[in-house]
């Protein structure tokens, strides 16, 4: 099969090249996939220059979390799926459901990644594709649905009808968080530095748009001039999340994602003015996956995907997905 690797001690995606490998075999309680789909996410950058969590990579590594494709043989033991199967990846290969079980991340470096033609994965590392999606749609939801939809319905302030959502920039985890608010019912805020982009956003069912460079103080605009908001899908991080809590209204909440700007002091004290909260989001459980699923079958949410690439075409794709022309999802595709 073919595979893309990162070499030990990679410093940046252009390190990546192809290589051709022994076909992998299901053991116990063990899928194979034949991956079909591909999404890339702005972790996938830290892995390849060596500033993930686990630091430079110690050893040569497939890299990516997010795809999807089907079945092609399964280990004894397995229940859950069958041969043919359409499957996409989940982020956490042990956290089913419930309270956080992080453990192994697909595509850090450590755990297995997802950029080959075939990946074995635990059983429990795999879940049902949404049947209205496509294999290129459904390789957008591993990593960036499951974190938006974490932050949006899960926690002890779950979104509601009526509510007002902000969501911070054009990447992939905001899109599809403008994409499930607007599908419960909610009403829209998004920034962005560029004009252009705010113009698509606002097409796509933004009520209103902000530029970050025209008004950046953007935060105590948004409480003072359109009342603020019930909901940050805060990506930015400690660089962001001072102004984000600035637009909170009462009782509001901060879903911290926060790794676009990770850097920064924010001081919490204007969570105090409004009686809101923040709450930490790393991604979600195989349980939220399947439930994002059933939400998009439901609505007919189809994720936003920017630019289409190749399998052999993989670091055009990442170069296009890092450089400023990048909008929702970037996909590879075989």
């Amino acid at each position: 099969m073919r595979a893309w690797m990162l070499p030990a001690g990679s410093d940046g995606f252009d390190k990546l090249s192809m290589q051709d490998l022994p076909d992998p075999t299901p053991g116990p309680g063990e899928v194979l996939v034949q991956m079909l789909a591909w999404s890339i996410n702005y972790r996938d950058f830290a892995v390849a220059a060596g500033k993930y969590f686990g630091g430079v990579l110690k050893a040569p590594a497939i890299p990516l979390s997010d795809g999807a494709g089907v079945v092609a043989a399964v280990g004894p033991g397995v229940t859950k799926f069958q041969e043919g199967d359409r499957v996409q990846s989940a982020f956490f290969m042990r956290w089913e459901e419930g309270p956080p079980r992080m453990g192994p991340a697909l595509g850090d470096g450590m755990a297995p990644g997802v950029l080959a033609e075939l990946v074995v994965l635990p059983e429990s590392g795999v879940v049902p594709m949404a049947a209205s999606l496509d294999h290129a749609e459904a390789a957008c939801l591993p990593c960036a649905g499951v974190t938006a939809w974490n932050a949006l319905h899960e926690g002890p302030r779950a979104l509601r009808p009526g509510d007002r959502v902000l969501v911070l920039g054009s990447g992939g985890v905001s899109m599809l968080a403008l994409q499930i608010a607007r599908a419960t019912g909610c009403e829209v805020i998004a920034t962005s530095s560029s004009d252009e982009k705010l113009e698509v956003i606002k097409g796509l069912g933004a009520a209103h748009t902000v530029n970050y460079k025209t008004v950046p103080e953007w935060g105590p605009w948004i409480a003072q001039n359109l009342g603020g908001v019930d909901k940050v899908v805060e990506v930015g991080g400690a660089g962001t999340a001072e102004q984000s809590m600035m637009a909170l209204r009462t009782q509001g909440e901060v879903a911290l994602i926060g790794v676009l700007s990770p850097e920064g002091a924010p001081n919490p004290r204007g969570l105090m003015m409004t009686a809101g909260s923040m709450r930490g989001i790393f991604v979600g459980s195989a349980a939220m996956a399947k439930a994002l699923n059933r939400a998009i079958d439901v609505n007919g949410i189809k994720p936003l995907i920017g630019a289409r690439f190749k399998f052999e075409q993989a670091k055009e794709a990442y170069a296009h997905a890092w450089g400023p022309e990048s909008f929702a999802k970037t996909v590879i595709e075989l």
